[in-house]
């Protein structure tokens, strides 16, 4: 089971050397890099530049980057404006998918597997426009990932057009062979559940964005603080032809938790249960 960190959990926060460092000491081999600007400036060639510096003196793995959601917000918001490659108007939609490929351009200096991407914002339909929106820009984008060696796994979210059953279908309809998908544990819990969108996307799932919540709100709380059945979860991918990476994707709670330690200790009891499964479906 591979283990890796979104620094989602440090959105709020700049991307430092001291944070990676703290990442790598805490034995945790790779990370995942939530794309915000206030975060991490992904257009700018030097904060790249020294991305890949800090990763090379810690001894981490760029695993993936999740897409911008959204331009952040001025000073003073709470949100920015969403970034959607499902956009039905043109113009912003090419602006979404020119967004993406700034994104995508880190790889050129900084190798990475795959670049997580929402299909939608917010609890879009899956109207045949929106549909067709999103071929076009994935179209565009599987082509501009690949020549940088990445490819994009589509991430279910709480919307009709992020469902896991959408995706699928989108997939199998538009023959984007190239294109994967990342199984959200939380997003799912809060839909059918996840043994239901683990059977959709088995085929599919490339990566993972694991974390928990009461079927209510997208809390990402670490693994076992919500209602998420991690024994049937953890057994339905460990049944699977492929052992996809565990990217915790957490939420700063409150008081600095959770802490590196408590994720170390969950990823612990995920990997136990994971072994314990392969060895079962092995025998």
């Amino acid at each position: 089971m591979q283990r890796v960190l979104s620094t989602y959990r440090y959105v709020n926060q700049p991307l430092s050397a001291s944070l990676l460092g703290e990442i790598s000491q805490a034995g945790i081999p790779a990370i995942e890099i939530f794309c915000s600007l206030r975060h991490f400036n992904y257009r700018a060639p030097e904060r790249v530049r020294e991305l890949s510096d800090m990763l090379a003196e810690h001894r981490l793995e760029l695993h993936s980057l999740h897409s911008p959601t959204e331009r952040d917000s001025a000073p003073g918001r709470d949100s920015g404006v969403p970034i959607s490659i499902s956009d039905t108007e043109r113009i912003r939609r090419l602006d979404a998918v020119d967004e993406v490929k700034r994104a995508l351009e880190v790889a050129e200096q900084v190798p990475f597997k795959f670049l997580v991407q929402h299909m939608g914002h917010g609890r879009q339909s899956a109207d045949p426009r929106n549909m067709d929106a999103a071929f076009n820009s994935l179209e565009n984008l599987a082509v501009f990932a690949k020549g940088r060696g990445v490819i994009i796994a589509l991430e279910n979210t709480p919307s009709e057009i992020g469902s896991p059953s959408s995706l699928q279908q989108f997939i199998v309809e538009t023959h984007l062979n190239d294109v994967r998908l990342c199984l959200d544990t939380g997003h799912a819990h809060m839909d059918a559940g996840v043994d239901a969108a683990v059977e959709l996307m088995r085929e599919g799932i490339a990566t993972c964005h694991v974390h928990d919540n009461h079927g209510e709100k997208d809390e990402h709380l670490l693994p076992f603080e919500g209602g998420i059945d991690w024994e049937a979860t953890i057994g339905a991918l460990a049944a699977g032809p492929l052992a996809p990476a565990i990217v915790l994707e957490l939420k700063d709670q409150s008081s600095g938790k959770p802490t590196l330690e408590q994720v170390c200790a969950a990823f612990d009891k995920l990997e136990k249960i994971y072994e314990g499964k392969r060895r079962t479906v092995k025998s």
